[in-house]
């Protein structure tokens, strides 16, 4: 597992991450490997994706890449000079070069600069602890599904290398052990400075079908107009080596947020691998305002920071909700000012600086506007003040880029209505099974949620596919109709057996109170209300084609789907 290296090396174990295997990845044919940085880079175009232990993993290790990309190759400058590195199938041959000239940084188990690492990092104790503390998998007693229960007792040098530069990523908040040499240390201990950066981001970035592509789709160039860049930006490896004590700084750039060093590391090994590590707070970053340096994350206007802060505007970023899939939540990744018709207002939202980089790149027409390009989502959503990791995020969504066109934006409000209209219709079923269940004479949230959540599960697959077909569509307009009247099918059979299902008690109905008094419901009212509110949501249009699915005009009961049983609306 050491790779010798001369005199110095008989005494000295090495494990060079430019020559030795460490990144998991995925070939193209199904296939997975390790490889080191150089075989990476000059693989890149046979290579899917890279594959983590964790999502997150795979996500810090990208933005590591991209770091070393950016640094070889001094940008790219400009949309001309990225275009030259799409069209060069050997666009990577820089970084060999580059990884020679930096290659003792790179040396995880270096003396006085270990890769990510404070070199002699103590406690006033000399305490070593688990490798607990830096796999995220086996999260302070709340573990993943993982084959490492109950403890983490030693790590390879490839996993220790992963690990390491996860924690700086995404490690936990809580009390840490104080280093010496740490002014913030109080009685043995630097109190919560909150988790890693990228666990503050929603994270995005865009993939392509191969790992080339991922990396060129990333690689922003420095005169983009979505990401400021700045003078002397460099990467923590060409920067001196951190001590063991941590304070506020500004990032100078792309290469500096990728690589930040949030954490102080020491891992303690021998020769056959890690079984220990010190691990403390580094460098603590807030990401409050930093939607023009950071590109990997939609951003959220926060009033309240607002107000606490006395200045306007304040964003922050918007944070994945593990229970709400990708496709639900386009209009965060496509959607744009001209979209949200704020004019000069500041903006609710803004979608991550990395899609309005390829939203630069198809309006200037570098990519073509059928390509497709899948936008991955990852993050962590954390509990217990932070002290743990609960759930992590791992969604995407695959669409083509004229959705991010800034000029020519009716492919993306057709996607984004599409997805309203979905939302829209789900409640209409959520609204069903409520009545349903009041008619049976049982409570109808429990059946709300159940019947939603059904909903838009049905609904997923149907939509991705029509997202993905929708760049080529003649007219996105009638390509939205197409939607709504294989939505209005989905949903109207879920409603069948949801009728189907109501039982004996919901058909006889019962004497319900709503906000104008009492009336009769029962399964047939209820039927009637959904079929009417399904056809107001998705438009006459999408029923059609579907004369069984047609909302009932006459009957016994009123056939007004906003008689008030439920508080859910039919928009008009």
């Amino acid at each position: 597992m050491t790779e010798p290296d001369g005199a110095h090396a008989l005494c000295v174990p090495r494990f060079d991450l430019t020559v030795q295997p460490w990144i998991g990845v995925l070939r193209l044919d199904g296939t997975q490997d390790e490889l080191s940085l150089r075989q990476l880079f000059a693989q890149a175009g046979e290579l899917r994706r890279i594959v983590g232990d964790l999502p997150t993993q795979e996500f810090t290790l990208l933005r590591l890449l991209l770091a070393i990309a950016h640094d070889a190759l001094a940008g790219p400058c400009d949309i001309d000079e990225w275009r030259d590195l799409w069209a060069d199938t050997n666009c990577f041959d820089a970084v060999e070069t580059y990884l020679d000239t930096h290659r003792e940084r790179f040396d995880l188990l270096h003396p006085s600069a270990p890769f990510f690492q404070t070199a002699g990092l103590r406690t006033a104790k000399d305490e070593v602890f688990s490798l607990n503390r830096l796999v995220a998998d086996v999260p302070n007693g709340e573990p993943f599904f993982t084959s490492r229960m109950p403890t983490v007792q030693r790590l390879t040098f490839a996993e220790a290398a992963r690990w390491v530069i996860h924690a700086h990523a995404y490690d936990t908040s809580g009390i840490k052990s104080g280093a010496v040499g740490d002014e913030r240390v109080k009685s043995g201990k630097v109190y919560p400075l909150g988790p890693g950066f990228a666990g503050t981001l929603g994270g995005v970035f865009a993939e392509g079908t191969t790992l080339r592509e991922t990396l060129l789709l990333n690689l922003i160039a420095a005169d983009a107009e979505a990401i400021e860049t700045m003078a002397g930006d460099r990467p923590a490896w060409r920067a001196q080596p951190c001590g063991p004590g941590g304070g506020e700084r500004t990032p100078s750039g792309l290469l500096d947020l990728y690589t930040w060093q949030t954490r102080r590391v020491r891992l303690h090994h021998d020769a056959e691998g890690v079984y220990g590590v010190v691990l403390g707070y580094g460098d603590p970053l807030t990401p409050r305002n930093l939607h023009r340096r950071e590109p990997m994350t939609a951003w959220r206007r926060s009033l309240t920071q607002e107000k606490k802060l006395g200045h306007s505007p304040v964003y922050l970023p918007r944070e994945h909700d593990p229970a709400r899939a990708a496709w639900r939540g386009i209009a965060a990744l496509v959607a744009d000012r001209t979209d949200s018709g704020q004019g000069l207002e500041a903006a609710p939202y803004l979608r991550p600086g990395i899609l309005e980089w390829i939203a630069q790149l198809v309006t200037d027409r570098a990519l073509p506007r059928g390509f497709l390009v899948s936008a991955r989502l990852i993050g962590a959503r954390y509990g217990t003040q932070q002290s743990v990791i609960d759930e992590v995020v791992d969604d995407h969504l695959a669409m083509p880029v004229v959705l991010l066109h800034r000029q020519d934006r009716t492919c993306a409000r057709q996607a984004i209505g599409a997805a309203e209209d979905a939302d829209l219709a789900v409640r209409a079923l959520g609204d069903l099974a409520t009545d349903l269940a009041r008619a049976a004479g049982s409570e109808g949230e429990g059946a709300r949620q159940a019947a939603r959540e059904q909903a838009f599960a049905a609904l997923e697959n149907p939509y991705r596919t029509w997202l993905a077909a929708l760049g080529n569509a003649a007219d996105p307009f009638e390509h939205r109709r197409q939607w709504q009247r294989e939505a209005h099918l989905i949903l109207g059979r879920l409603g069948d057996r949801h009728i189907a299902a109501a039982g004996e008690m919901a058909w006889q109905g019962r004497t319900v109170t709503g906000p104008k008094g009492k009336h009769w419901l029962n399964t047939g009212l209820a039927d009637t209300w959904f079929r009417a509110r399904l056809a107001k949501v998705l438009g006459q249009a999408a029923t059609e084609d579907h004369p069984d699915r047609r909302a009932p005009t006459t009957g016994a009961h009123s056939t007004d789907p906003q008689q008030p049983l439920t508080d859910t609306k039919v928009p008009a």
